[in-house]
């Protein structure tokens, strides 16, 4: 570390040592050098500190609270409508193939709002964009809520897939740029959180309204949609701008500012923001140079690095909706009535304890991702995914109609969703926030997103349609075989980002690295940042 001369002449020991237990201390601890007013000096700095540090965490905890409030409108959609589109059917007369289209045309649809949530962001900024987001759904809902007709509901589900693109887009991108290092796994998870959230509330709200009549409970389930949107007209009231999309466009105070805010350590606020300058390329020749060549150019012909970026990206989006995810939440009812239960009481109750099981495993990941890192929890996922999915199909076809078949479908249908929200389900997002040069972040993710909605809409809009032709059981047999391609994909193309900051993730991918071997270097080089840090604190 150096040492550093005093103004007496004397060299002053800085120097630290690592300890027998890993532990970074001050070599010159043991020579008690100490008085007993400079230890009541350090007392004060220490609690400051402390609070700082607290008061931190939990502005930029209520900030990624109220930027996944739009996540909760494409969780309450996705879980009312797999309960709703019974009542739907009933009471508007819709065939199958109209059902296929009514589910999947939101996936489809929210791919247009993600791909036009990348360049809202960089324009109007990240926080106006989920204003936006927000809006643009709340005409969908009411038009459905008031439909008349499938050919209105129809129009309903376009708005509201378009509002739903750009909130599922912005919402990590969002998080990712104001959350500091070491918890912004935990910070960009939450817009998973809020979409489990609203599929157990859609769960919940179809078993609450299912005893109305058929002309009028899907109309309330749906309805209920719109009150998420009111809190996010408030939210938007307190958050920040992102202090990344404010340097790209030269506010630099005002992205100091915020910086300040979310970042606990003062003297490290001025060194992020050089980071952030640096790869914004703001004041330097290459980044005049970079703003003469469109995003969309540097996307369609990308650099061996982009390139790199763009397969993880877009790939771990696309594997999380193709190994089905969405078919067993849109369609668990006749799943688990292929299962053998025929009551329309007992099955929407059974899709509660799905909705139970997708929305607590999520938490699992919460608290381990920024422990044990991404790729752990995507091995733990993929792995226990592919042998649900296996269990299902099995349970579909060896069990059907039997009281062992109801059974081990509802396990294997929750261990299924509680898997995906273990590891996939969240750190889908979390990687594709983090990995994206800063001036290419919001629209790459965009088009990562892309690719998750048009998976999500294929599967959605085919599941039944294949079920037919080659039984549920056989399609599920499908998802298991890609399901375990996923891990293999998680092994060779996705890197660790555990404890890294977004510059130097973007490192990872400069060079055609092990992946396990520039972990440990960074890893250990992260390390000793921190314990720098603590030393100096002391």
């Amino acid at each position: 570390m150096g040492v550093q001369e005093n103004g007496s002449g004397d060299m002053g020991m800085s120097a630290v040592a690592l300890g027998s237990k890993n532990k970074y201390r001050r070599m010159d601890s043991e020579l008690n050098d100490y008085s007993d007013d400079d230890d009541l000096e350090v007392v004060p700095y220490k609690q400051t500190q402390q609070e700082r540090t607290s008061s931190t965490r939990k502005y930029v905890f209520a900030c990624a609270v109220f930027a996944s409030l739009n996540n909760v409108l494409l969780g309450y959609d996705v879980g009312v409508m797999s309960g709703a589109i019974i009542f739907i059917q009933e009471d508007l007369k819709i065939t199958e193939f109209q059902e296929e289209i009514l589910v999947g045309i939101l996936s489809v649809i929210s791919l247009l709002g993600s791909l036009g949530g990348g360049r809202a962001s960089d324009a109007l900024g990240r926080k106006w964009t989920m204003g936006i987001a927000a809006i643009v759904f709340q005409i969908g809902a009411l038009i459905m809520t008031l439909a008349p007709s499938f050919q209105v509901l129809m129009i309903g589900r376009l708005f509201a897939g378009v509002g739903i693109g750009f909130g599922v887009m912005i919402a990590p991108v969002y998080i990712a740029e104001i959350s500091p290092t070491i918890s912004r796994g935990s910070f960009t998870s939450f817009p998973e959180i809020f979409i489990n959230l609203g599929i157990l509330l859609g769960y919940v709200s179809n078993y609450a309204f299912s005893g109305l009549p058929a002309h009028i409970n899907w109309r309330i389930m749906l309805a209920v949609g719109i009150l998420p949107s009111v809190f996010i007209a408030f939210a938007l009231c307190i958050i920040p701008e992102s202090p990344r999309w404010l340097v790209m466009q030269n506010r630099i105070d005002e992205a100091r500012s915020v910086l300040l805010k979310t970042i606990d350590i003062e003297a490290e606020v001025e060194e992020r923001l050089s980071e952030i300058l640096k790869a914004a390329g703001i004041g330097t020749e290459a980044g005049d140079n970079q703003e003469e060549k469109a995003v969309w150019r540097e996307l369609l012909s990308p650099s061996p690095s982009l390139r790199r970026m763009l397969i993880t990206g877009f790939g771990i989006q696309c594997f999380q909706q193709i190994t089905g995810i969405d078919a067993t939440v849109y369609y668990s009812p006749e799943i688990l009535q292929t299962a053998g239960i025929q009551e329309k009481s007992r099955l929407l109750a059974a899709t509660v304890a799905v909705g139970v099981a997708k929305t607590a495993f999520i938490l699992v990941a919460i608290v381990l991702i920024d422990k044990v890192g991404r790729k752990p929890l995507l091995y733990v996922s993929t792995i226990g995914m592919t042998i649900c999915l296996s269990g299902l199909a099995v349970s579909l076809s060896v069990f059907k109609g039997s009281s062992l078949g109801v059974a081990l479908a509802i396990l294997s249908i929750c261990g299924n969703v509680a898997f995906f929200s273990i590891g996939i389900g969240p750190v889908c997002w979390v990687i594709t926030s983090e990995i994206f040069p800063l001036r290419l972040r919001a629209q790459a993710s965009a088009l990562g997103a892309v690719g998750n909605r048009v998976c999500s809409g294929i599967v959605a809009m085919s599941f039944l349609s294949v079920s037919r032709a080659i039984s549920m059981a056989g399609t599920f047999f499908i998802f298991t075989v890609i399901s375990a391609a996923s891990v293999g994909f998680v092994y060779k193309l996705v890197p660790e980002t555990k404890g890294k900051s977004l510059e130097q993730i973007e490192l990872l991918f400069q060079k055609d690295r092990n992946w396990q071997e520039e972990e440990v270097e960074m890893s250990d080089t992260q390390y000793l940042v921190q314990q720098k840090n603590e030393s100096v604190a002391i």
